[in-house]
């Protein structure tokens, strides 16, 4: 099997992160990995894509850190592949990452993967899926049960009317931008910065207004999704909890969260089962459920990073189990002659 990954730049890559894992784990499963940035692609005059890709030279890797440093190196072997001939192409970049003077950078997967996709690769997440998922909107397109209460607008009197109906506490954060960046928890006692705080944040577009749920104290759970269920390997859930730290109403790593093992329950369950049809509905593959309480804070399906994590708490290789998911639509695809819609056969 022939896998490409789409990152935001190959330099910029680090072991730890759920991509590397992938590679490594399907190196180890013997298949070609190739990676590649959304700045590597060409639409030829053959009305062929290919790229200018990257994979590791070596056959076996125990550790994420040779891998890295083999596919950064001089030791990687480089080719401009056709990517049209590649089984399986992952779109793992993160658009909210490319702002500003790479602002090209972030449609680029999609627009070529949805080519590549025309050809018989099987592209993954469903590249149509992923472009109406482009910013937090998407979040409101599953049911109401399973989200805070939001008005998403760039009117400071109707998001403080909002604040005021929720009893003066509210989160407020950018509708684009991942990261834990730009998050705010209104509480009534500082109510006088709220203008600068809506300011602040509406001068690079849409506000999102939520409902505080008083859970997000004791942080949150990210749960992985794959294939429209949660990802279950070796009778373990892909997941771990995030906690925040001190005052930082923020439990995203990147803005200081600690790591502790998750624990599943039904009510964790049920949410899982309830943006099931949606998912794949939009060919959702891979996914992470980011869940506080009863409620859903968020679904990562940009590159939803955090798999290491789970492994390292639950003791099990979880990339190895995406792979042999990839490795049966692969299959599946030989068996029918490709006689399958790409977003069918992203959760099938």
């Amino acid at each position: 099997m022939r896998i490409g990954f789409v990152v935001n730049n190959i330099n910029t890559e680090e072991a730890n992160y759920t991509t590397s894992r992938l590679a490594m784990a399907a190196i180890n499963r013997g298949h070609e990995a190739w990676v590649m940035g959304v700045g590597d692609f060409a639409y030829d005059v053959d009305e062929v894509i290919r790229a200018r890709a990257r994979r590791a030279p070596q056959k076996h890797y125990r550790l994420g850190t040779t891998y890295l440093s083999d596919l950064q190196g001089k030791k990687a072997i480089t080719e401009r592949i056709s990517v049209d001939d590649l089984d399986v192409l992952m779109l793992r970049n993160d658009p909210s990452t490319d702002t500003g003077a790479r602002a090209w950078a972030q449609n680029a997967g999609i627009i070529f993967g949805r080519v590549a996709m025309r050809h018989g690769v099987i592209v993954l997440n469903d590249p149509n899926g992923l472009a109406t998922a482009m910013n937090k909107m998407y979040f409101q397109h599953f049911p109401e049960e399973v989200r805070p209460r939001t008005i998403i607008t760039r009117d400071r009197h109707e998001i403080r009317d909002f604040v005021d109906n929720e009893g003066g506490s509210a989160v407020l954060k950018p509708l684009q931008g991942s990261g834990g960046s730009g998050v705010f928890l209104i509480r009534k006692e500082e109510r006088a910065n709220l203008n600068q705080i809506i300011e602040s944040i509406s001068k690079d577009g849409y506000v999102i207004a939520q409902e505080y749920l008083p859970a997000a104290h004791e942080g949150d759970i990210r749960l992985f999704m794959m294939n429209g269920q949660p990802l279950r390997y070796k009778g373990k859930f892909a997941a771990f909890r995030r906690v925040r730290s001190g005052e930082d109403m923020r439990s995203n790593i990147h803005a200081g969260g600690k790591l502790r093992q998750a624990v599943i329950t039904e009510a964790h369950l049920q949410l899982a089962e309830i943006v099931r049809p949606k998912l794949v509905q939009d060919g959702m593959f891979l996914v992470g459920l980011d869940i506080v309480g009863d409620k859903l804070m968020e679904i990562n399906v940009f590159s939803p990073g955090g798999l290491g994590s789970a492994q390292n708490f639950e003791k099990v290789n979880f990339a190895h189990a995406v792979i042999h998911a990839l490795e049966r639509k692969v299959d599946y695809m030989t068996f029918y002659r490709r006689n399958f819609d790409n977003i069918e056969m992203a959760t099938l």
